[in-house]
């Protein structure tokens, strides 16, 4: 949800100041086109206006989300914006908003500023989060002399109970199912979680109703009763108002006599708030992006088109990763710089064989200013070294270990993008680094660049099995694997290739970065105050 506010905006109306609404275009995924997505209302006479209007736009952290926003001074009822005068225009991506909470865009126009010297025309737009729909409940119910359903004098019933919400057209559709209870007519089941937004859309008082079977084995499901309750009534705890009388229609409506078919009591519920990656980047936590490259032999002569890491006017396979996945890493990072390490090459001026240096050649400093300062680094860095071998990748990620190990608080989340194009050499000693660096606030990102095997890759990614050493579990799953020519093959066009390589590669950071805050109980602070002053973006501006 993002409000707009506009500042000294420029005055076009000779007797009266400007009567400013924005426009919002997105981009959509894979596509140059800007589409049109929302309006504010108009506000009038004014440049200085608060919108009311608010947008709600979903957020991909693995995707590049660009926004261009419009502002224009409204001078008839006319929908056609070209009649009505253009005060303005702004971009940026929905990342940088994320990370700052707030910017402050100076508008442009063509590829001026408008805004310049004493007129300073601008947009801010702050970024919000829907709050009630991120909660989850934990509800834990026990049934006390249900209905026997089993006429065989020594079985009882096996009771289980659904959830049903109310939709908007006045029917119930199912959201949950409890686990059945074998041979009893008091049972108690098992403590669930269920999200808030999955149990009534984040609406308290909308209706949810309970409905307790008997389970057969034959498939068949015997109605035991009902009854309708919603999360408003359910919070109060477990007192007399949430044990409530289990009815079967059927039943009442026969017998006049006919009370209920049992209780059902509510034994326990807690509400809990729910962070998300969103709160965490807007109370300030830094993402470091760390990225390894690998210079083994087994890549090619760089001087000879066949080699991966061939330089020419035509970007090679470890340029294009680069530039795919850094672009979007970049918009969280707030000073731009990436330490770039590399794997496997004999350096100057002695030829030893070096398996974590610095890519730009500096003795102390690996560190590239933004994504064009990586690439720039990494073709300098070919010239220099001599590829050898062999793969080893545990030097690497325990370099950015030791530097996670110092931010165990939250503060910070590493992420270490490794690229190469062979078969790991030390999967050893790599498992065993990746075990103990599951407990630290990390990520591993593996992409296999060329066409290896890369079957040890898929191993490290443990999304089935999880990665053991020495019988030792990782505490969690931090590896992603990605194949290149996956996403990067074929005829497709190169731009739209780069996002699904982007999209695919970063996936599961924003679920592994929150399993990380959860098992240690890290909450993010309040959201930072201060406005983010972004320069005008021209380039994107003309597309």
């Amino acid at each position: 949800m993002y409000f707009k506010i506009c500042r000294s905006l420029q005055g076009k109306d000779l007797m009266s100041k400007s009567d400013p609404m924005v426009v919002t275009y997105v981009r959509p995924f894979g596509e140059t086109r800007w589409v049109e997505y929302h309006r504010t209302e108009a506000i009038d006479n004014t440049h200085d206006p608060d919108f009311a209007s608010k947008i709600l736009i979903p957020y991909r952290f693995e995707e590049q989300q660009p926004l261009k926003f419009e502002v224009y001074d409204i001078d008839s009822l006319s929908s056609n914006l070209s009649d009505h005068d253009f005060l303005g225009a702004a971009t940026c991506n929905l990342a940088q908003i994320i990370s700052s909470g707030k910017v402050q865009l100076p508008l442009t126009s063509s590829d001026k500023v408008v805004g310049s010297g004493e007129d300073s025309s601008s947009i801010i737009v702050v970024a919000e989060e829907l709050a009630s729909l991120k909660d989850e409940v934990h509800l834990e119910f026990s049934g006390h002399n249900l209905d026997k359903k089993n006429w065989w004098w020594f079985c009882k019933s096996d009771p289980f109970l659904v959830f049903l919400k109310a939709t908007e057209s006045g029917s119930y559709t199912v959201v949950h199912r409890t686990e059945v209870i074998k041979n009893t007519l008091d049972p108690k089941w098992k403590k669930f979680t269920i999200p808030v937004r999955l149990l009534c859309n984040g609406d308290y008082d909308r209706s949810i109703k309970v409905v307790c079977y008997d389970w057969n084995s034959n498939g068949t499901e015997y109605l035991i009763g009902e009854f309708y309750t919603n999360l408003r009534e359910l919070s109060a705890g477990p007192t007399t108002s949430t044990v409530f009388h289990c009815i079967n229609p059927e039943k009442q409506r026969k017998k006049s006599s006919y009370e209920n078919s049992g209780q059902i009591r509510l034994r326990s519920i807690e509400i809990r708030k729910i962070f998300t990656f969103m709160d965490y980047i807007k109370g300030g936590c830094q993402i470091h992006c760390s990225i390894a490259i690998d210079f083994t032999g087994s890549n090619g002569d760089p001087l000879t088109p066949n080699s991966l890491h061939y330089i020419s006017t035509v970007p090679n396979q470890y340029e294009q990763a680069i530039k795919s996945v850094g672009e979007i890493i970049q918009d969280y990072d707030t000073d731009k710089m990436f330490p770039v390490l590399g794997f496997g090459a004999r350096l100057p001026p002695d030829g030893r064989v070096s398996h974590e240096f610095f890519v730009n050649m500096h003795p102390t400093n690996p560190y590239c200013h933004g994504i064009q300062g990586v690439l720039e680094a990494y073709k300098n860095c070919i010239r220099a070294i001599q590829l050898f071998g062999p793969t080893n990748f545990a030097p690497v990620i325990n370099h950015v270990a030791k530097f996670a190990t110092a931010f165990k608080d939250g503060s910070s989340y590493f992420i270490l993008l490794i690229l190469t194009d062979g078969v790991i050499s030390d999967m050893p000693q790599t498992t065993r680094v990746l075990v103990e660096a599951s407990v630290l606030p990390l990520s591993v990102i593996i992409v296999g660049i060329g066409n290896e095997d890369f079957s040890a890759m898929e191993t490290l990614d443990a999304d089935t099995v999880a990665l053991k050493s020495g019988g030792k579990r990782a505490a969690r799953d931090i590896v992603q694997f990605v194949p290149f020519n996956k996403y990067m093959g074929g005829n497709q066009d190169p731009r739209t290739a780069r996002l699904r390589l982007a999209k695919e590669v970063l996936a599961e950071i924003p679920t592994q970065f929150i399993s990380y805050m959860k098992v240690n109980n890290i909450q993010p602070n309040p959201p930072l105050q201060t406005v983010t002053l972004l320069p005008p973006d021209p380039e994107i501006l003309r597309t």
